[in-house]
């Protein structure tokens, strides 16, 4: 599947993150963008309307952040889009965004050094927004229940620094992964507390034991699956059912395709997020692993299908940090350029 039509958008701001609002409305559209402004160090949260005739992506609505945005989710809670951010001086933010017209409602925080003692390296929201889950390097994993006047915490975990986390994901209302160094994978249960229920070490592959798991993806039709993205370009899946090896992807180890040919892998440097593609419909077995979708640090934004040469739908001279497929238009495809830019890609 090949892009059909790609928009690109200058900003004047490095752009460290986007995210699609849900859809308030068919004629309705809306992107959030996480900026930081290398001359006067401040950072903030837009939200961006998209327009189609002529095709725009316009500022709307602002909001400052006291330093710079390390990790950014939304969702919808009680029907309204909610926006949750973590901060490089470790405070968390919930901005609840009016469900008519996207502008910024209201805001429940958690000040610096409330979660950790270094910034949240990944924020997961619950679908429904109810939850959500901070994980970060100091080794503690935290509970945020969401309320749109308060919030209220809880330490999970917390390894003193042994194990540090670099990913996080929801599985279920109960359940969650979390990933880092080592390409190390956790799973964890709400129903059985004191720890992760399972570990999974990557340890596969001698020159892979310094690699880093930088996201982590999990499709709600096969909550059994972990699918990871990180270091070298290695794009993994853990399955539980069968714990003891990774299913590689690309990267290392990525191995043959139809024909028994070799698989090449798509990038070699940092895999910066990974997301399952809904917008390809495939009829695999139980036992394959779904398509998804890469952006790493060499500017690429590609497919992956298990046991298939990967499909490239972007290459850009400059690092793609980060992406979001909008779920209620698969097709479309948001994703930050290193250089100061925005990028909009429309599938058929």
């Amino acid at each position: 599947m090949a892009a059909t039509a790609m928009h690109k958008f200058p900003q004047d701001q490095y752009v460290d993150a986007v995210r699609w609002l849900p859809q308030l409305s068919p004629l309705d559209r809306f992107a959030v963008l996480a900026l930081f402004d290398f001359d006067s160090d401040a950072s903030s949260i837009q939200i961006h309307s998209l327009t189609p005739n002529p095709f725009s992506l316009q500022p709307q609505f602002s909001w400052s952040s006291p330093s710079r945005i390390s990790s950014l989710k939304t969702s919808l809670f009680l029907q309204k889009p909610l926006i949750v951010a973590s901060t490089a001086a470790g405070s968390l933010h919930f901005l609840f965004a009016d469900s008519s017209d996207a502008s910024f409602d209201s805001e429940v925080s958690l000040p610096e050094g409330t979660l950790h003692s270094v910034p949240a390296s990944s924020v997961d929201l619950m679908d429904g927004g109810v939850e959500c889950v901070t994980v970060g390097e100091d080794g503690k994993v935290n509970l945020v229940g969401v309320g749109e006047s308060n919030l209220s915490c809880r330490r999970l975990f917390d390894s003193g620094g042994l194990v540090s986390y670099t990913a996080a994901r929801w599985a279920s209302s109960v359940e969650f992964a979390t990933g880092g160094y080592g390409f190390s994978l956790q799973w964890w249960d709400q129903r059985k507390p004191g720890g992760p229920v399972s570990n999974f070490k990557g340890n596969w592959d001698k020159k892979l034991s310094s690699g880093i798991v930088h996201s982590i993806d999990i499709h709600p039709s096969r909550k059994h699956t972990c699918l990871a993205g990180g270091s070298l370009g290695t794009v993994f899946a853990w399955d539980l059912r069968w714990q003891q090896q990774p299913i590689i992807l690309s990267g290392a180890g990525a191995g043959t395709g139809a024909g028994n040919t070799m698989i090449q892998s798509i990038c070699e440097s940092e895999v910066w997020e990974v997301q399952y593609d809904r917008c390809i419909k495939s009829n695999t077995s139980s036992t394959r692993i779904l398509p998804s979708m890469i952006c790493s640090e060499d500017g690429i934004l590609a497919v992956i299908e298990q046991g298939e040469e990967p499909s490239e739908l972007l290459a850009e001279a400059c690092a793609i940090n980060s992406f979001d497929i909008d779920r209620h238009n698969p097709s479309d495809v948001i994703c930050s350029l290193e250089w100061e830019a925005v990028t909009i890609l429309t599938r058929q």
